[in-house]
Order: C-alpha cells, then sequence, then structure tokens
C-alpha cells in the first residue's frame, strides 16, 4: 500500500471520528438568548469597633488627650454629650453573580435561590444588553429554587425536557456566566442521575462532568435537542474549582417549586415523622429480604404520623404512596412531593411479611431562618473574612433559639471561591482536622483556630443548613491573618 493512500485512510477516519462529535452550534443559536446574567447587591451594616478609653481622673495628664481626640458622648466618658463616637454603623455593598433563565416570554425566570438570597436588588442582563430590576416571587432552600420575575414581555423562552428519559452517557451541554464571563458555553455527558447529597434529601440531582464554576450557579442544562433538562446548581470539589463533578436539579423538580411559588407563595411538604437508614446486604439478610432494598426506621415520632397510624421502630418501608423505596433516600423526596394531608399506603416489611398501612401524610414546618440583621442591644457584626473567604457573625440568643443551636456560628458573606459549598445563611458547628475538633462558639476562637492551622491543611467543617447539617471538606489555603 503506497504511501499515500495510507495518509488518505489516516485522514478519512479522521474526518469520520470527527463527523461523530456532536455540534453545538445550532443549539446555542436557537436556545442562547434565554440564558441570562443576574448580578446582586446586598447592603451590609458594620459597626466599627470604638477605641477603648480609659476610665482617668480629670486632674491626670493623659485624661485632655483623650478627651480632644476620643469623644465618646456617653455618660461617664469624657467627651461632648451627643457627639457621634466611631463606632457609628457604615453602609457596605455584597455583590455577588449568577445565572438564569427565561421560562415565560412575560418575564418569569428560574434561578438558584442562593444567587438571590438576602439580596437588595437584583439586576438581570439579557444577551441583546438589556438589564431589568427584578424582583423575587418566592424561593425554597431546600431545593434551591428561586422564581424571579422582571417587567417586560416577548421574551425568548427555553424549552422545557423530560429528565426521566435522560440516558447516562447522553451528551448535555450549560450556559452560564463563571466569574462573570457572561454566556460561556460548557458541554459533557450525565455521569449519574437520582444523586442524593449529604444536605439535599429533596432533590434527586443529575451528575454531570461539564465544567461549573462559580456564576454558573443557576443556569440551564440543556439536552442536545435544545431542551432544558435542569439548573445547574452545585460542584463537588476539594480545591474550589471544577473537578469534573457537577450537580443540576431535574427541571420537573423545579417547575413544581416554581408552580407552587407563584400561586400559593409557598412550598408545601410531607412529613411521616420517622428516622431511617440504609438497608445494607447483612440487614436484609438478618431481616428476611431477598434485596438490600427499602428503608429501615430506627426510630418512630411520638404522636406524629406514622406512630399514629401503626408504623413501629424495625419496620423496612418499601413502598410509599405506590412507589418503590429503592434506597433510603428515595423516601424523604417522596414524602415531601406527598400532599399534606392525604392518605397514603405504605407498604412495611415486618417480621418476614409485608404490612400494608393506611398514613395521613404531615406537613413539615417552615425552615426558621435568623435575621441577618444584628437585634437591638446584641452585638455588631465584624464583616471581616477569615483566611477561608468567610465572613462570620456571632448568633443573638433569638437567633440561636430559632435554630436551636447551642454553639455556631452564621455566615454572613463568603468571598471567593474557596469554599464552594458554605452559602450565606449556614450556620458552621464545628472545624475538625487531624483528628481533633473544635466546637465554633466565638468568632474570635474560630478564626483563631484557623489561623493555627498549616497551610494546605485539610479541614472539615460541619454545617446547619435549613433542619439538614453536612460535612464540607476543604483545604485551608492561603495565610492566615
Amino acid at each position: 500500500m503506497s504511501r499515500i493512500l495510507v495518509v488518505a485512510l489516516f485522514l478519512f477516519s479522521l474526518g469520520a471520528s470527527a463527523q461523530g462529535l456532536p455540534d453545538f452550534t445550532e443549539l446555542v443559536e436557537k436556545h442562547g438568548a434565554a440564558v441570562v446574567n443576574i448580578s446582586t447587591t446586598t447592603q451590609i451594616t458594620q459597626r466599627r469597633g470604638a477605641p477603648q478609653v480609659p476610665q482617668l481622673d480629670e486632674d491626670d495628664p493623659f485624661y485632655e488627650f483623650f478627651r480632644r481626640f476620643i469623644p465618646r458622648g456617653q455618660p461617664g466618658q469624657p467627651g461632648q454629650p451627643g457627639q457621634p463616637g466611631p463606632s457609628a454603623p457604615r453602609q457596605f455593598e455584597s455583590r455577588s453573580l449568577g445565572s438564569g433563565f427565561i421560562i415565560s416570554a412575560d418575564g418569569y425566570l428560574l434561578t438558584n435561590a442562593h444567587v438571590v438570597e438576602a439580596a437588595d436588588e437584583i439586576t438581570v442582563k439579557l444577551t441583546d444588553k438589556r438589564e431589568f430590576k427584578a424582583k423575587v416571587i418566592g424561593s425554597d432552600k431546600r431545593t434551591d429554587i428561586a422564581l424571579i420575575k422582571i417587567e417586560a414581555t416577548g421574551l425568548p423562552a427555553v424549552r422545557l425536557g423530560d429528565p426521566a428519559k435522560l440516558k447516562v452517557g447522553e451528551w448535555v451541554l450549560a450556559i452560564g456566566s463563571p466569574f462573570g464571563f457572561e454566556s460561556s458555553v460548557t458541554a459533557g455527558i450525565v455521569s449519574a442521575k437520582g444523586r442524593t447529597l449529604p444536605s439535599e434529601n429533596f432533590v434527586p440531582f443529575i451528575q454531570t462532568d461539564v465544567a461549573i464554576n462559580p456564576g454558573n450557579s443557576g443556569g440551564p442544562l440543556f439536552n442536545m435537542r435544545g431542551e432544558v433538562v435542569g439548573i445547574n446548581s452545585q460542584i463537588y470539589s476539594r480545591t474550589g474549582g471544577f473537578m469534573g463533578l457537577s450537580f443540576a436539579i431535574p427541571i420537573d423538580v423545579a417547575m413544581d417549586i416554581q408552580n407552587q411559588l407563584r400561586t400559593v407563595g409557598k412550598i408545601s411538604r410531607g412529613r411521616i415523622g420517622v428516622v431511617i437508614q440504609e438497608v445494607s446486604k447483612e440487614l436484609a439478610e438478618s431481616f428476611g429480604l431477598k434485596s438490600a432494598s427499602g428503608a429501615l426506621v430506627n426510630a418512630v415520632e411520638k404522636g406524629g404520623p406514622a406512630d399514629k397510624a401503626g408504623i413501629e421502630a424495625g419496620d423496612i418501608i418499601l413502598k410509599f404512596d405506590g412507589k418503590p423505596i429503592s434506597v433510603s433516600n428515595d423516601l424523604p423526596r417522596i414524602v415531601g412531593a406527598t400532599r399534606p394531608g392525604s392518605k397514603a399506603p405504605v407498604q412495611v416489611w415486618r417480621k418476614g411479611a409485608n404490612k400494608d398501612i393506611l398514613v395521613s401524610v404531615g406537613e413539615i414546618p417552615e425552615d426558621k431562618v435568623a435575621s441577618r440583621e444584628p437585634r437591638r442591644g446584641s452585638k455588631p457584626v465584624e464583616l471581616v473574612a477569615n483566611r477561608l473567604g468567610i465572613v462570620l457573625s456571632d448568633p443573638t440568643p433569638e437567633q440561636r433559639r430559632d435554630l436551636k443551636i447551642s454553639a455556631g456560628l452564621l455566615v454572613e458573606d463568603v468571598k471567593g471561591s474557596v469554599t464552594p459549598d458554605i452559602r450565606p445563611g449556614d450556620v458552621i458547628l464545628s472545624l475538625t482536622s487531624k483528628g481533633a475538633t473544635t466546637e465554633a462558639k466565638t468568632v474570635e476562637q474560630f478564626n483563631q483556630a484557623l489561623v493555627k492551622l498549616d497551610k494546605n491543611t485539610t479541614l472539615t467543617l460541619q454545617v446547619r443548613r435549613g433542619e439538614n447539617n453536612l460535612f464540607v471538606t476543604i483545604k485551608a489555603n492561603g495565610e492566615g491573618k
């Protein structure tokens, strides 16, 4: 075979391989205009620390110095009555970026709840450079979904797909604004479906290897037919940057949430009042089950819906409302999607046999979220980021009572991308490094513990989000302050 023929066959094979790769250009041209950039501004009050004025007699030679240069205007302190001291509050702006997409021509958009949480002003920028002020119609922290509205008509809207038809290995594409770079396009494949993350029991996440970075949050995940199948929400990372593990909220979950927010104004979720655990192979064998499936009931809330219906500790829930429970994490999601007040049949495995029970579904109470603003008489918030880029505050007694915590620190803001899994509104409970755990009692104590850690030390934060606890592992990059 001649050398020319060999080269020709090689080039032909390259061309054939190239033809087999997906072409995203038409998809982006048709549907990219429905993706928006979202920027938010939050006004935060900071109280500057006042100089400490010593108690001095009037005949002390330093008394005149403190009276003239550090006026306090408080009873018993040198200074002019009523004169404002250096502890007067100052206003600062905290800015953040995210993505979103238009779901109706009259200006309704979907994004992540954490993108617009606590924002005082939301600006939506379209691909044609038009900008609109947006208002939040409603948001749900448990699923991280927010519905926002701009005053405009005739807008390009996305087409919605069916996540149930997605296949593992299928090509998908994301459009968003990572690090503020608007209308950035990244692509990959579906890595897995129905993923449950430690802090998110109500979302069967779509896992992909699409490059997602800070600023992509709230943007759409498209299939190759140009249909939105998910909302890009989270990444798994040990460095703060993309590592090939991205998670999207299925669009059917998001649309159910937005429908409730638009029509009712709040989210209702069912509950039955049980504590469950995964059924291992060994547990299945000991209980006489043929396969390791279902949710093992560890405890039953006294007087709760399950208790009243007759569900007992040691039962294994196999089906709820006709839907099979393959793994224990299926149960919270299925129960949560059940209308409170309705009656649902439950199939349990008890003493080697199936038993059918009818349970009246209760309702999960809304999350109690502590106010960002310090209450009168409380300790002012010190808006200084620690070496992890987290701005913390000491909760007031009222906030501790609302959140049902005896210790812990409120996350006011997150600066940079060192801790992408920490969000404003979270409560940090403890820090663990090299086998030692430090309880988060005060901001000063916690930040000092961080300072003592060596650079690149791996640490784990225990975080309270809503009613759930999760553990976030990161590296203590950066120099101590």
